[in-house]
């Protein structure tokens, strides 16, 4: 392990072997123990108390078993998982993930990148995530509503809004969330709204959330522009994914005068150079939940759709992957590079391999790690805790200028202690090690918990 000094690659080689075949987790591990060279030189306490180590393990992993019936009568069975990874700042905070490729490893990474990113946003919630291998997909309503009540009739007793409050993730929209809370509500009889994030407005849901994780990456970009003396304006944009975090991660970025000239989801890419039409996207996504092949359809024009491959070969100033995890090897970061891209910015969750990561570095790529630029979706989770807690209710205007001031805090944040660390600029080692900090010090504050 390059990089790392002897009792930081002890540390890691002892989570590689106690948590066999999770690479997953292992490299955000790794990822993070890269930067804290620096810290435990300036910081032996850390070591010597062994608080990394234990940072390394979560407090509690839950794995159980799912059973509901699908609509023929057929009983199913999935896995379900919860791994509240720690609590040092607050109650466990992290969302729960529906897809097939759900895993212990894929969670205990999301929860561990969860730890860091909850910290940076200055609010009181520790780090958590969870989730289950099913597929909502071509599933009828019926059919979700009867899985969630299974899996909250077990996950029920491992949460609280003083404990552990989910929010969604990839599969678990407001559909899911007001299945979660009913289940919830009917086993406690409890109206206690501050147990789940993400919830409809018409039941304590907080203004901004749906858009919150893509508003916040832009947001974010922005900041990283303004310290350039640069801004959106005329900008050529791609943006991975075509979900919630790539819709309003659009939106902003139009907004704000730049221009995004493709999207993609799991099928192909769409290449539209006028600038993407955002109404058709949403019309194909959210009404239609279509292929993104039907934007070419409807936009018509020199649009058009590329099947089967990513869509990093696409000429860019900004790149931002909003989909999924390990989205640009090594191969698109050089592509990225040799066509002109300068900032890449990470809305999904370790979308960049760690390969990726190094060739945008050393080619000068102001890379932004999605720890502190996709922040804004927990941040505006912990917004709905607080109006929850205090029975109230904000308008968008105030959420999004809450959400704006936190992300431009996070930015800030990095940027001086990158530079109090020696890697001036650098907004890894910036993330990283300003999230470790205040979590260290909390667990040192603590004692041995």
């Amino acid at each position: 392990m390059n990089g790392l000094p002897d009792k930081l690659h002890d540390i890691y080689e002892e989570v590689a072997r106690r948590n066999a075949g999770e690479a997953e987790f292992h490299q955000s591990v790794y990822e993070v123990l890269t930067s804290l060279g620096p810290v435990v030189q300036k910081h032996p306490e850390y070591v010597d108390s062994e608080v990394i180590r234990r940072l390394c393990e979560p407090e509690r992993q839950i794995i159980f078993r799912v059973p509901w019936v699908d609509d023929r009568g057929t009983v199913q069975i999935n896995r379900g998982f919860r791994v509240e990874f720690n609590s040092a700042l607050g109650p466990f905070k992290g969302g729960l993930r529906f897809h097939p490729s759900v895993y212990l490893g894929i969670v205990k990474f999301l929860g561990f990148e969860q730890i860091f990113k909850n910290s940076l946003t200055g609010m009181p919630i520790g780090g958590g995530k969870g989730g289950a291998d099913f597929d909502p997909k071509g599933r009828s309503d019926n059919e979700v509503m009867r899985f969630c009540q299974s899996l909250m009739t077990e996950l029920y007793r491992h949460l609280g809004e003083y404990t552990d409050v989910p929010a969604g993730d990839i599969g678990v929209g407001q559909r899911e969330i007001g299945y979660l809370f009913g289940q919830y509500k009917r086993i406690t009889n409890r109206y206690e709204s501050g147990v789940l994030t993400g919830k409809g407005m018409t039941w304590g849901g907080s203004q901004v959330r749906t858009e919150a994780t893509g508003y916040g990456t832009v947001f974010f970009v922005n900041e990283i522009l303004k310290a350039k003396n640069d801004t959106f304006e005329g900008k050529r944009v791609v943006v991975s994914g075509s979900g919630n975090v790539a819709i309003y991660a659009i939106e902003k970025i139009q907004e704000l005068g730049g221009t995004v000239v493709a999207c993609s989801d799991s099928s192909g890419f769409v290449v539209d150079e006028k600038g993407v039409d955002l109404d058709i996207i949403k019309e194909v996504k959210e009404v239609r939940r279509a292929r993104i092949a039907d934007y070419v359809d409807i936009r018509g024009g020199a649009a058009h759709f590329v099947e089967d491959r990513n869509v990093w070969s696409v000429p860019c100033e900004i790149a931002l992957p909003c989909a999924t995890q390990n989205e640009i090897n090594g191969d698109e970061a050089r592509a990225l590079i040799t066509n002109g891209c300068r900032v890449v910015a990470e809305g999904a969750n370790m979308p960049c391999s760690p390969d990726a990561v190094k060739y945008f570095t050393e080619a000068g790529v102001t890379f932004a790690p999605g720890k502190a630029a996709n922040a804004g979706g927990v941040a505006t989770s912990a917004l709905e805790m607080q109006q929850n807690a205090s029975r109230d209710s904000w308008t968008f205007a105030d959420t999004e200028m809450r959400l704006e001031q936190i992300m431009r805090r996070i930015h800030n944040r990095c940027l001086v202690t990158a530079d109090e660390y020696g890697q001036p600029g650098n907004y890894v080692a910036g993330a990283n090690i300003a999230g470790f900090i205040r979590v260290a010090d909390a667990m040192l504050s603590l004692g041995l918990v």
